[in-house]
């Protein structure tokens, strides 16, 4: 036997920001998108770095 769901349209959700929190809110995603930026030029780097010589374990 098949169970028949009902499905509901999706809700909107209406939310108020001050524009001092709008402001904060770009400004932290300015930052982290700099930060992602940096993060994937090291990792970048350490890619492109030739292996370090292990010493052989005996």
């Amino acid at each position: 036997m098949s169970t028949v769901s009902m499905t509901r349209p999706p809700q909107t959700l209406y939310v108020t920001i001050r524009r001092d929190e709008l402001h904060q809110l770009k400004d932290e995603r300015d930052q982290l998108q700099e930060e992602v930026l940096r993060l994937r030029a090291h990792l970048q780097g350490q890619l492109n770095l030739p292996a370090e010589p292990r010493p052989a374990l005996i």
